[in-house]
């Protein structure tokens, strides 16, 4: 099979372009905003587009206008709205790794700013009150971890430190060098028997209402759900009746949908805590998405096929195409 020949690459802005040079032999590298047209460069010329980090905007229409467009590559995990944007036979790249530290600590710090009253001691400052309380904790906690590749990795990895009883699931049953992963079908069985649910599986079609009405009820009285993967993977309307009621916490990094509503009764739950999705959006996201970009490059420029290629579009083998 002959692999795709990436030559023009554009990026959505200056700073970008001035951090990736050099860029390496044979890849011509230009700055595409999407409001205007490309620098010194035709639609038709283009072989690759780097979208920009905020993806809050459809791209879908200068996408498309790109008529020989091979690779659009994402500076997110996620990569489920961009590959809706662009056209059958193009490929899709997320910048898998680049946020697993941030969005690991982001779901440890919601786990502990919830089982500690951190959320609670931040109020009563407001007020001037000073009320201890005895809180659950994080230590000795029974945690269920959904969601097992890199960004779960780095979870399970801290979680480590904390002395928890850790449970993962995965899509499918198997051992890794963790030890058992359960599958997805065991899900409910095991929400009855854990303290806290974190959630940072994918979000797919498999995935799309996954923690659903049946797994939040089973979840015992006084649980905490942390979401720091995508909104959708939890059913929002069972999520707010449980946090609403008070049987269950909630500790939020997205929703469905995103932004929360200014009018959504979330807002005013004091046993939930909500941060605007900002789980990989931290100072050490730009040193780390320009040395993958700078290796992204790399391997284009080599001629091969892309790093965390999730939507294979031209670089589809033979096998796949049956």
């Amino acid at each position: 099979m002959t692999l795709p020949s990436i030559r023009t690459v554009t990026v959505p802005d200056q700073d970008l372009f001035e951090a990736l040079q050099p860029v390496p032999d044979g890849i011509n590298l230009v700055c595409w905003d999407f409001r205007s047209a490309p620098d010194g460069v035709e639609l038709k010329d283009i072989d690759a587009v780097i979208l920009p980090y905020n993806l809050s905007e459809d791209f879908t229409e200068p996408l498309q206008s790109v008529p020989d467009l091979q690779l659009v590559q994402a500076q997110s995990t996620g990569y489920e709205n961009v590959a809706a944007m662009v056209g059958d036979g193009v490929g899709v790249a997320s910048a898998s790794g680049v946020h697993a530290a941030a969005t690991a600590e982001l779901a440890v710090g919601l786990a502990l700013a919830s089982l500690r009253g951190i959320d609670v001691a931040v109020r009563n400052q407001s007020a001037g009150v000073w009320q201890p309380k005895r809180y659950p904790g994080l230590a000795d906690r029974k945690v269920l971890l959904l969601g097992v590749g890199g960004i779960g990795a780095e979870i399970a990895r801290r979680l480590d430190a904390f002395e928890v009883e850790l449970t993962r699931v995965g899509s499918t049953a198997r051992t890794d060098e963790r030890g058992t992963v359960h599958g997805s079908d065991e899900l409910l069985e095991l929400a009855a028997h854990h303290d806290v649910l974190i959630v940072i599986t994918p979000l797919t079609d498999s995935t799309r209402g996954l923690v659903d009405r049946d797994v939040l009820a089973a979840l015992p009285d006084g649980a905490l759900v942390v979401n720091v993967a995508r909104g959708a993977v939890v059913d929002s309307d069972a999520l707010t009746a449980e946090v609403l009621s008070g049987r269950l916490n909630a500790a939020i990094d997205v929703f469905d949908p995103e932004p929360l509503p200014e009018d959504h009764p979330l807002w005013g739950a004091e046993n939930a805590i909500i941060t605007p999705h900002i789980g990989g959006n931290t100072g050490a996201f730009w040193p780390r998405i320009v040395r993958f970009l700078r290796s992204q490059l790399e391997v284009l420029a080599a001629g091969k096929a892309p790093i965390n290629l999730m939507v294979p579009g031209p670089w589809r083998t033979e096998r796949d195409n049956g």
